[in-house]
């Protein structure tokens, strides 16, 4: 069930009259509003950016950013078009060829800290796809193909989910308390039966959230490859950062021209967690962490061989299995190849969202990461350009509704 920001702010005690009663002729949310029926960003001049509070200059400069990336989509095709597609969904700051440059050095560092972990369990011999396929093939750390077993995973998942939530003070810093009433649990009986994969129920206020995880296929599952999960769709992951946006709120132009962001926020917030410290003395769940972070990079690079260098499907397959072996669980190469030769930019898009959030957090002093985690969740998504401005988002969070600013008649930014 998908938590609407009315729940949220009902739970709160703060509904009132909607903002986009408000205001007039020059009122943000009144030209935005205008500017996504028709896709005219001359709705738009006369704003000043760094006039407006954090949420709506967000709102603003993603909106500018994506209605102008569109226009010039319309005449665009080939390698130009694939360009766009990837700035529209990521920022105007990724090029093909610096999303090609750091992903394949992301990948050269992912395989060398798989290689070494490798090594100190004995594992020596092969690639480090093959070894990771022959882990997975290792059934000494499955669990049962029963009731039992899938119960006995998600016991491990609330485990390590609630380490996790006692870290987050420390990690994010302040979140709604809602955001922290959440567990794993599995698919019901019946969803199985179903044939239906997991899914996210968000916390709101007085309602519990829940990360319901798929373990049907149990054996594809091993117990080192669940710790991460939690990491990225519980907490420090999605639900920290999906509740939170639905307190913001972002202007739908917000949502559609910056994508990336909430898979960009998950991959971080496993690397979050991994550097607390939540694998040390545990060489077998880092490479399970590792493991996920190769399935982005790869995906990533999979979308740029087959839409610029005219890989086929059955290439792509062949590179991401040398790569990292086996597939992600709910991705399985047969379904996620074609979804990408169907979507061109979006898995790159994705990737580079998230190495541009970590390496701009890289930059950022060790005694003010909380204060840019919180800068990157209190005001909903956001795309990479805006990464670098973090210290002008964090002024407290708006809960109430936000009036609109009247228009200020200053040149652009």
């Amino acid at each position: 069930m998908k938590a609407t920001r009315r729940a949220v702010l009902a739970g709160l005690g703060v509904l009132a009259t909607p903002a986009r009663a408000l205001g007039g002729q020059d009122d943000l949310g009144v030209a935005l509003d205008a500017a996504e029926k028709d896709g005219d960003l001359a709705h738009l001049a006369g704003f000043d950016a760094g006039a407006l509070p954090p949420g709506q200059r967000l709102d603003l400069l993603t909106a500018r950013a994506g209605l102008a990336i569109d226009a010039r989509l319309t005449a665009a095709t080939g390698a130009q078009r694939f360009a766009l597609l990837l700035q529209q969904r990521s920022g105007t700051n990724v090029t093909p060829a610096h999303t090609r440059q750091r992903l394949m050095r992301e990948l050269d560092h992912l395989a060398a800290r798989a290689d070494r972990l490798f090594r100190s369990l004995g594992r020596t011999q092969g690639s480090v796809g093959n070894r990771y396929r022959a882990l997975f093939a290792d059934p000494q750390w499955n669990y049962p193909d029963s009731d039992a077993g899938r119960d006995r995973a998600v016991a491990d998942m609330n485990r390590v989910l609630a380490a996790a939530r006692a870290r987050i003070p420390v990690l994010l810093g302040s979140v709604p308390p809602f955001c922290l009433d959440v567990t794993a649990r599995r698919l019901s009986p019946a969803e199985l039966a179903a044939g239906r994969g997991g899914y996210r129920e968000l916390p709101t206020p007085g309602k519990p959230g829940a990360y319901v995880v798929d373990l049907k296929d149990v054996a594809r599952r091993p117990s080192w490859s669940l710790t991460s999960v939690v990491h990225h769709e519980l907490l420090p992951g999605h639900m920290a950062q999906m509740p939170m946006e639905v307190l913001a709120p972002p202007h739908p132009l917000r949502l559609r021209y910056a994508p990336s962001f909430g898979e960009a926020w998950g991959m971080y917030a496993e690397q979050l967690a991994a550097a607390d410290g939540v694998y040390r003395n545990d060489p077998l769940g880092e490479l399970g962490h590792i493991h996920w972070l190769l399935f982005r990079v790869t995906r990533g690079l999979a979308d740029l061989g087959i839409h610029l260098d005219g890989w086929s499907v059955d290439q792509a397959r062949a590179q991401l299995s040398a790569w990292q072996g086996e597939p992600g669980y709910f991705a399985p190469f047969k379904v996620d190849l074609p979804r990408i030769a169907r979507e061109p930019a979006t898995r790159a898009a994705e990737a580079m969202a998230w190495l541009d959030l970590a390496d701009t957090a890289a930059r950022v002093a060790p005694a003010e990461r909380v204060r840019f985690h919180q800068a990157m969740l209190r005001h909903g998504r956001m795309r990479t350009e805006a990464y670098g401005d973090w210290r002008h988002l964090t002024c407290p969070p708006t809960v109430l509704p936000r009036r609109r600013e009247p228009r200020v008649p200053h040149a652009h930014p």
